[in-house]
């Protein structure tokens, strides 16, 4: 008896220690960038889908309003009173097939109507390209399964920190925004390889300049590649 309560006192301690280590993170994006269906027995399909680094996800379930009415999270859509939470976990990255570093340890998401959680059912989270390889796959199942032990968290145990990125949510414009940016950088990025080439080219034909071509140590061949070059 008492070797087993010792196995649950450890298998509980390991629990309560992981617990305590997992620090969840919150992104919130705009309801205009959710599709939302007709609901069905009050509850909708939804589906929200973002491909911009350092996201790339497509999540889908089913929301159902608070209080069950079927038609409140339609007219919320048009008046921008719905927006999504994703819950991730910061430290779970993954590096996409474009080079750019991919967060994949998202674990849970809410739909707010007018700040209020909605009830969400089924909800299920697919990675999109460029971040969608074995290994990034690995990790998401890894934050799917540490996410868990979290327990509710959205019964008001990270309020604080659900509000702050409620109050910045990704819409359409930052997406454009935030791609534009990485477009640019990568830009930026092809030009200086471009010129660190040149520059190297300058150098090598620098360094062809200061041969003497008429030096003795020089072969006939070596001496006529010498002036073919400086023409």
């Amino acid at each position: 008896m008492k070797k087993i309560l010792t196995v649950l006192f450890l298998a509980c301690a390991l629990v309560f220690a992981q617990e305590g280590s997992i620090k969840p993170e919150f992104q919130a994006f705009s309801g205009a960038l959710i599709k939302l269906k007709k609901a069905e027995k009050g509850f909708h399909k939804f589906r929200l889908r973002v491909d911009v680094a350092p996201w790339s996800f497509l999540a889908e379930g089913e929301v159902q309003a608070p209080g069950g009415d079927s038609d409140v999270l339609i007219t919320a859509l048009f008046d921008r009173a719905l927006y999504a939470v994703l819950a991730y976990i910061p430290d779970k990255i993954a590096a996409g097939s474009d080079g750019e570093e991919y967060n994949v340890g998202f674990f849970d998401m809410m739909l707010y109507y007018d700040e209020e959680p909605t009830r969400i059912r089924n909800l299920t989270f697919k990675l999109l390209p460029p971040a969608n390889d074995s290994w990034a796959q690995s990790i998401m199942d890894d934050a799917l399964q540490s996410g868990s032990l979290l327990g509710k968290i959205w019964s008001g145990k990270y309020e604080r920190e659900i509000t702050r990125a409620s109050a910045v949510p990704i819409d359409k414009t930052k997406l454009i925004d935030m791609r534009q940016k990485r477009l640019e950088k990568k830009a930026a990025e092809t030009e200086r390889r471009g010129r660190s080439q040149n520059d190297k080219v300058k150098f090598k034909s620098k360094k062809t300049d200061e041969i003497d071509c008429s030096s003795h140590r020089l072969t006939v061949k070596q001496k006529r590649l010498c002036k073919m070059n400086r023409k």
